[in-house]
């Protein structure tokens, strides 16, 4: 096929549907070094030192106490090296605790004293007038276009009818790796603006998703920043209000010195139990929660990479992330990314906030366990690479403080694992392993290795109060709100359903422990788990898969209940929470992995479902209209003229090459296209990554465009 070398690649312009893309407005973005730092003048912000000190003396009277009493416990007959650890074991996860336990008090005061957020956003004010102008970025990565752009489409409309739509421009950052999923894409754009009528909604797709989602936006800042004050990110499955976006844009314009608001989304459109249940909790505790960590937190906050609106000036100075050296998984680019672009403008004198009794923020959840966990290894990786960035010269002492978090949030579970090992380990020497009962030197009376059982239960009733406390006092909050209550579907309902939620959760809570050690070990191992599409579906796991996934905590689960059962009966009672869970693992999942009808799951009930708001109902209806599936993108761009065009005049034109330097891929793709003699059978010749190149290669597509259709 000689056409192939005759085929220039056409100029970049507007098609029928125009250009993609606005005029670009560039702004620089360097990046951030790590062990250098010069500090800026020490910005003003509400001083938190006294609320600060409230959480840490608290956790540490707390955790000073927990550890007298379980020094008492053991050390009836003095201590063990076994016990030793296990007193070491047991001050670290207490302490962790009663970290957790004071920031879920201090919410339910703040929530019960109704205070006022920090930067005045009152939800029950008139909207505020804005001044200037907010980016939307909806960054996705071979999600289902046509629920996104749904989602996309009823957060648009809502912001329409607040009367400030000319304030926002709409970007979809596309890195989409899969060929049928790009076009599909790009037709939903295609109808989304044509049927939203010269709103400014734009599309954009690279090649190469550099740096994932961080490098998507990054890269948007550099080509397009300078003509926005603020950005809001969202996800492909995020949802806001109209209401919501302006009152976050006002706030940004009322606080000059403040970069960043992140809000507190809400989980929605649960099907699944184990989703339903995550709902549940999530809308129940998450606000009381949210509201005791913003009260310490202040201007000092965190950003958790979605559903926050960002000044795009202070993030283009301050948040350049460098690779990091080494190999993967702790070298590369960075994982979890948001957290280290907070702390980086922190650092720049810049302003964090949260805002978590705004509203109107949703997202969804992970529909299995299955799909819970594998997004959880992913954060893993993410979190635990944060350890080579603790050190880095300038951060707030709380900015290293959320990082701790993140990174403790994981090494909590291999914690808790050594912790039960040692302490079945303790049991069997002192079953198996014969005492001295006289040691070397003068003694009248024998020493017994034993243990205090009484004050042993009441660590353990002490450590069980404080993980259950939070959710009783957030249904003491909830009694105080009739209307809340009344779109949970009353309190005797929520009460049962945090008796459901909690026993769910503590059967769970092992095999998540297990899943967590796991990836601990194989991220200290170097093991890098990748970045895999997330399902959004409602689950549908295989029993195959189920059998081969929860295999391991149920031997494990059996390796412990026949250890405990070989010291005694009672140790084996004691330790029944967790030996349950993980030999129920297998129809625990299958149970929680099942969709009911929407009348079913009626303990787990919450006020988006009972009241949804406009957009989520909205975007419900768009997402679940009839749409086609998405076909062959070599075949739809050959079938529909003005496809072919906006995609032509839109993708990037190709960089001159040197000589000898060839892109394997549209190299074999050339071949197999000169021998075809029809677009279906280059189509059938051409695999997922060849197709991804000849639609990156306006000339390769051109001439693969002009084979004939199979008749």
């Amino acid at each position: 096929m000689d056409t192939l070398t005759k085929i220039r690649s056409p100029a970049t312009g507007a098609g029928p549907s125009g250009k993609f893309l606005p005029e670009e407005a560039p702004m620089e973005m360097a990046v951030q070094p790590l062990r250098r730092f010069e500090p800026p003048p020490a910005p003003r912000f509400a001083p938190m030192w006294t609320r600060r000190a409230v959480i840490l003396t608290g956790t540490a009277i707390m955790t000073a106490a927990g550890c007298y009493v379980m020094y008492r416990v053991l050390q009836v007959g003095g201590v063990t090296i076994l016990e030793s650890v296990i007193l070491a074991l047991f001050v670290l996860l207490f302490a962790w605790i009663a970290f957790s336990f004071m920031s879920a008090l201090a919410g339910f005061f703040v929530l019960l004293l109704r205070k006022k957020d920090e930067l005045g956003i009152d939800p029950g004010t008139p909207l505020p007038t804005l001044r200037s102008r907010t980016a939307m970025l909806l960054p996705t990565y071979n999600e289902d276009p046509y629920r996104v752009l749904a989602r996309l489409r009823a957060i648009h409309e809502s912001v329409e009818d607040t009367g400030n739509g000319p304030h926002f421009d709409w970007f979809i950052l596309s890195d989409t790796t899969d060929p049928a999923i790009w076009i599909a894409e790009e037709m939903c754009f295609l109808q989304l603006r044509q049927e939203v009528g010269g709103a400014p909604i734009f599309y954009r797709h690279r090649p190469e998703n550099t740096a994932r989602k961080s490098g998507n936006i990054e890269e948007w800042v550099r080509r397009f920043g300078a003509d926005y004050e603020c950005m809001l990110i969202l996800d492909a499955d995020s949802l806001m209000t109209g209401d919501t976006i302006v009152r976050l844009a006002a706030a940004m314009d009322a606080h000059p010195r403040v970069a960043l608001i992140q809000t507190l989304p809400i989980i929605v459109n649960a099907r699944t139990l184990f989703a339903r249940c995550q709902q549940f909790a999530g809308r129940l505790y998450g606000p009381m929660l949210a509201a005791g960590i913003a009260w310490w937190h202040g201007a000092e906050g965190n950003y958790w990479g979605h559903n926050a609106i960002i000044r795009v000036r202070a993030f283009a100075q301050h948040a350049g992330l460098p690779e990091l050296g080494g190999r993967k998984p702790f070298g590369g680019h960075i994982l979890s990314h948001d957290f280290i672009e907070a702390a980086l403008m922190r650092r720049g004198g810049w302003a964090i906030h949260m805002a978590p009794g705004l509203g109107g923020s949703y997202e969804e959840s992970p529909p299995t366990l299955s799909d819970f966990a594998a997004r959880d290894r992913r954060w893993c990786q993410g979190n635990l690479q944060h350890l080579a960035l603790l050190p880095t010269r300038g951060f707030h002492w709380v900015s290293r403080l959320h990082l701790l978090t993140g990174i403790g949030s994981y090494l909590t579970a291999p914690l808790w694992l050594m912790f039960l090992v040692f302490g079945i380990l303790v049991s069997l020497q002192a079953q198996f392993v014969r005492p001295e009962y006289f040691p070397k030197g003068f003694s009248l009376f024998p020493q017994w290795p034993a243990q205090d059982p009484v004050l042993a239960a009441w660590v353990f009733v002490g450590t069980m109060g404080m993980l259950i406390a939070p959710k009783l006092l957030a249904f003491v909050v909830l009694l105080t709100d009739r209307d809340a209550r009344r779109k949970f579907g009353g309190g005797f309902r929520v009460l049962a359903g945090i008796v459901a939620e909690t026993v769910l959760s503590g059967l769970t809570a092992p095999v998540m422990m297990i899943f967590q050690s796991s990836a601990v070990a194989e991220v200290l191992l170097g093991r890098d788990a990748g970045w895999q599409v997330q399902r959004r579906d409602d689950g549908g796991v295989s029993y195959r898969d189920i059998v081969r996934t929860y295999s391991v905590p149920t031997l494990f689960g059996i390796v412990m209940a026949v250890s405990a059962y070989a010291v005694s009966l009672p140790l084996l009672l004691w330790m029944l929470p967790v030996i349950l869970g993980l030999l129920l693992a297998i129809p625990i999942t299958m149970l929680s992995s099942s969709a009911r009808s929407k009348r079913g799951f009626a303990l787990f009930r919450t006020p988006e479902q009972t009241s949804p708001p406009q957009v989520l109902t909205k975007a419900n209806e768009l997402a679940e209209a009839p749409h086609p599936p998405v076909g062959c993108p070599l075949r739809e761009l050959h079938r529909d003229a003005g496809l072919r065009e906006a995609h032509l005049s839109n993708v990037q034109a190709e960089p001159r090459r040197k000589r000898g330097d060839i892109d394997p891929h549209l190299a074999i793709a050339r071949a197999k296209i000169e021998d075809s003699d029809d677009i279906d059978e280059a189509a059938g010749y051409l695999s997922r990554r060849e197709t991804f190149a000849v639609l990156n290669s306006p000339a390769m597509l051109a001439a693969v465009l002009a084979l004939p259709g199979r008749r």
